[in-house]
């Protein structure tokens, strides 16, 4: 897959994602296999106003390269404005965000809101390839709800105005991230296309990953959620790419060890109080499977100190050990889902596919 100066033959991608894409969590991905990683989104009028955690967020880094700054807005200036801002910041490329759900966005026109809007949304993309040096890309959905499928037609539209690869979801805006994704549609519009099409939705493991390149044969697939306090994945998802074979999974003493550690990546780049509390969504995937974690998970995200979040993690391993000696261990495993922010405790075996 080509964009710009960037050749990478099936990029495994890192997903955008608001309060998760951080630095800390991007620069652990990238060590763990993923190809390309994307910034949280950024408004584009939080740029041009140069809003502190709208600046904050056009950080990147040597060592996560290549790295996308996606930027999302409804008004052509302001996101050529935002654009140069953003590519004054050294990225590998801008992405334009038309696929965010959210109501706060999508319901202002931004986002999956453009898709109700093609005219704007060619606007928008043709003015900033033409504002800036690096290359353009974007993410968008299939179409705003089942009655209005458009993916095929913002194919084509996005293609005329010169980005270099397109991202699709493969849902609407109306099912936000219920339901499953479509990715007959993704394959579809594959078929279409002049430029990279890379896929994303629903790729909760591993095995997903080469099943949806065969199946829908796109350049690239993108992850998301699945991602969430599991960089591993990128992992085992470069290992079954590349020998077919999948790797051993993490154990319980990696899993830990790196739950520390992105919290204290995660304190260096926002410090105590908001280190402390955005690590919180991480700590359901990372412990997941392990013995009686539902306890230790409840206590962990109740506490504001980082250092005794460190001892419990520490004292749970120590736990998890005497499980493992005892041959405890998979009796007492739980599998935690809290991506819906609901804690939900299914038997160890059986996989989470869904929020």
């Amino acid at each position: 897959m080509q964009i710009g100066k960037i050749h990478i033959d099936k990029p495994i991608v890192l997903a955008p994602m608001e309060d998760v894409t951080d630095p800390s969590f991007r620069r652990l991905c990238k060590r763990f296999g993923a190809d390309i990683v994307y910034t949280e989104f950024v408004s584009s009028e939080g740029l041009v106003r140069g809003a502190a955690k709208s600046m904050r967020k056009l950080k990147v880094f040597d060592d996560e390269r290549p790295v996308a700054i996606q930027i999302f807005g409804n008004q052509v200036e302001a996101m050529v404005e935002a654009a140069l801002i953003a590519e004054s910041a050294n990225p590998d490329f801008i992405d334009i965000n038309y696929g965010c759900p959210a109501k706060q966005v999508a319901g202002r026109g931004a986002g999956s809101g453009l898709l109700c809007n093609p005219t704007l949304m060619e606007e928008i993309t043709a003015a900033v390839v033409k504002a800036v040096k690096v290359p353009v890309t974007a993410k968008t959905r299939i179409g705003w709800d089942e009655q209005s499928i458009s993916i095929l037609d913002t194919v084509k539209r996005l293609e005329g105005c010169g980005i270099q690869a397109l991202t699709i979801h493969g849902r609407t805006r109306a099912q936000m991230f219920k339901g499953t994704a479509n990715w007959e549609w993704i394959r579809r519009a594959k078929e279409i296309a002049t430029i990279p099409i890379i896929g994303n939705g629903d790729i909760w493991q591993a095995s997903d990953v080469p099943r949806r390149f065969v199946e829908s044969g796109v350049d690239g697939v993108m992850i998301g959620r699945g991602s969430i306090g599991n960089p591993f994945i990128f992992r085992e998802a470069k290992a079954l790419m590349t020998t077919g074979v999948l790797p051993p999974p993490p154990t319980h003493h990696e899993k830990i060890h790196v739950a520390i550690e992105h919290l204290k990546m995660s304190l260096e780049w926002k410090g105590e109080k908001y280190g402390v509390l955005e690590m919180r969504r991480h700590y359901s995937s990372y412990l997941k499977g392990l013995p009686n974690v539902s306890k230790v998970r409840d206590k962990i995200v109740r506490e504001n100190d980082w250092r005794q979040v460190i001892d419990m993690l520490l004292e749970f391993e120590q736990d998890c050990d005497r499980h493992f000696a005892n041959g405890t261990f998979e009796l007492y495993a739980e599998t935690l889902n809290d991506h819906s922010k609901r804690l939900v405790l299914e038997p160890a075996s059986e996989v989470v596919q869904e929020m």
